[in-house]
């Protein structure tokens, strides 16, 4: 096991050993606090955009689901009639300058796997700069929006926002509650009580913590020719080889188990490069991966490599709060 990854099961399973790493943890919440007060004080300037800044992201270390979220926010704006456009750091990107408008048609290598997969799946305007309040200045100059979301840029205080929603993983939920490194934290927990909303990946219902949500999936998609096939497409009991390079691989090999296949686990490390030479496995069965990792390896795709298309799906009383909101933040547009 590496590092991180034991690193990440003590997070969230527990380790004694963590506590030596207390007074770094001490210092980074330290850190933390302080730079969210200078830009909260206007001791540091914000950027505040013209039309409302909705941010995505998360408080811990990890995947929460924010991708699907953020395609499901799309297509939900563009029902209300609503011109959307998506900001993102753009982690792993290698673009030929900031800020980079990301299209279709690009390498992964180039924009970032993320940005990739949103602008592939739904055609939104997406502009990625480690800057969001750059890349947002940039989207604007070229498309005229009505809302801006920011994909991942809760701790990016240099860009203002109107909503802030927090996703969290409802299995592993907070780990130990400590901030990096002695634990998974970004910011500490009480973080939570500023924020907007809170949404659950994988809760049953709705509580007074936040708002719940899930993750469906839909369908299989063929890498190579496009080909979309039902959840039937493969019988119970199949075994196949699973890749995930995500922040949380085991809820992706999770739901393989629940649709009543037999995955042979194969976890890489978030936004890891893949090659057909690393994903060349013995004995010789069908490939099912995310779709994340997919607009990485279509180039190279064997016949039989399929990725799982997946679908957020929040709850009802949250989507009645998101349009309170998008009214007030919109009066007279909606």
């Amino acid at each position: 096991m590496a590092v991180a990854d034991r690193l990440l099961a003590a997070w969230y399973n527990g380790h004694p050993a963590l506590c030596v790493l207390r007074p770094l943890s001490a210092l980074y919440r330290r850190v933390v606090l302080g730079k969210r007060a200078a830009f909260i004080s206007g001791r540091k300037p914000a950027y505040r955009a013209p039309v409302p800044v909705i941010v995505v992201g998360n408080i811990t270390v990890g995947g929460t689901g924010k991708t699907p979220l953020i395609l499901w926010l799309i297509e939900h704006c563009r029902g209300l009639g609503l011109k959307v456009g998506v900001v993102s750091r753009g982690y792993g990107a290698r673009p030929p300058s900031y800020p980079w408008r990301v299209r279709a048609e690009q390498p992964a290598s180039q924009a970032g796997d993320e940005p990739l997969l949103i602008v592939q799946r739904s055609g939104v305007a997406l502009m990625i700069d480690p800057d969001r309040s750059a890349a947002v200045r940039a989207l604007l100059a070229e498309e005229d929006l009505d809302l801006i979301l920011c994909d991942d840029g809760l701790q990016h205080y240099r860009l203002a926002r109107d909503l802030e929603l927090v996703l969290i993983d409802a299995a592993r939920g907070l780990g130990n509650g400590r901030c990096l490194p002695e634990g998974p934290l970004r910011e500490p927990v009480e973080r939570l009580q500023s924020v907007d909303a809170c949404l659950f990946n994988g809760a049953s219902a709705d509580s007074a913590a936040g708002f719940a949500f899930c993750l469906n999936p839909t369908e299989l998609v063929n890498l190579g020719n496009g080909e979309r096939a039902s959840l039937s497409h493969f019988p119970p009991g199949q075994a196949l080889h699973a890749v995930a390079g995500i922040g949380n691989p085991q809820r992706f090999f999770t739901t393989l188990k629940g649709l009543n296949w037999q995955p042979v686990e194969h976890p890489f490390a978030d936004h890891a490069p893949l090659s057909a030479e690393l994903l060349r496995f013995a004995p010789p069965l069908p490939l099912v991966m995310t779709e994340k990792d997919a607009v990485k390896c279509r180039h190279f795709a064997a016949p039989d490599w399929w990725y799982l298309a997946v679908q957020a799906q929040p709850s009802a009383a949250f989507i009645a709060w998101l349009d309170g909101e998008l009214q007030r933040l919109l009066p007279g547009r909606l």
